[in-house]
């Protein structure tokens, strides 16, 4: 497996669980406010999977779980093979995801590979800028969502609050395909190390804390809304 981070503990992760976070490298997005730049793109040196594993062994008394984030976890072809190595060490697991590989999440859902997922909405699913994603991970997107819905399993939306993408128009448009039990946490974007720093200096005041307050009051109209 691609490792190109690790959190040796958490306590804001994952909802409820003391947990280390193993983070992924390559995505299939561009997000331009991405904070991980460089897990975006594969490059730089990997940490030894065996290693982080053999960590994680060492730790079973005192973590209980453990958040798998990106990047993109679900472009990782042996992704349920470690999984189940970590959940052979008795941790529960939690995928951030970005949706764009809903038959990849079904099949660790249905597999009981997975207890919670956290799943990215960065504009409303039916049609994500050319600046954020491929055109063609639209479909895809909606179809993760849905799916998330029908199968019942723990999850959570996220939406990072960034101009050009996130207006009270598609905050509206997002709540309302999230809309269910399931909560919706609005955070906001931070511009000091970015995926494309030239683009975002394009848009230099970026929404604030009353902003997303305002989100917040819009989105609560169909989802939980919070702000994280």
């Amino acid at each position: 497996m691609r490792i190109g981070g690790l959190i040796k503990i958490s306590t804001i992760d994952f909802p409820g669980v003391l947990s280390a976070v193993i983070f992924t490298q390559g995505c299939n997005f561009f997000c331009p406010y991405c904070q991980n730049p460089e897990l975006v793109r594969p490059f730089g040196e990997l940490l030894d999977e065996d290693g982080v594993l053999e960590f994680l062994r060492s730790r079973t008394q005192f973590l209980d779980g453990i958040v798998i984030s990106g990047g993109e976890p679900t472009l990782v072809d042996d992704l349920d093979e470690y999984i189940k190595k970590l959940k052979g060490l008795g941790y529960k697991v939690k995928l951030d995801t970005n949706g764009s590989r809903p038959q990849v999440i079904k099949d660790l859902l249905e597999r009981k590979l997975v207890d919670y997922i956290a799943l990215d909405l960065k504009q409303q699913p039916e049609s994500y800028s050319k600046d954020l994603a491929p055109l063609k991970e639209s479909e895809r997107i909606k179809e993760t969502v849905n799916l998330l819905k029908r199968l019942g399993y723990p999850h959570e939306f996220r939406t990072t609050c960034a101009w050009p993408f996130v207006t009270e128009e598609v905050i509206e448009k997002i709540a309302a395909a999230a809309s269910g039990e399931a909560p919706l946490f609005l955070q906001q974007v931070k511009t000091q190390r970015v995926y494309n720093q030239a683009f975002m200096e394009k848009f230099p005041r970026q929404p604030t804390r009353e902003d997303l307050l305002r989100y917040r009051d819009i989105a609560r109209r169909f989802v939980p809304c919070f702000i994280r």
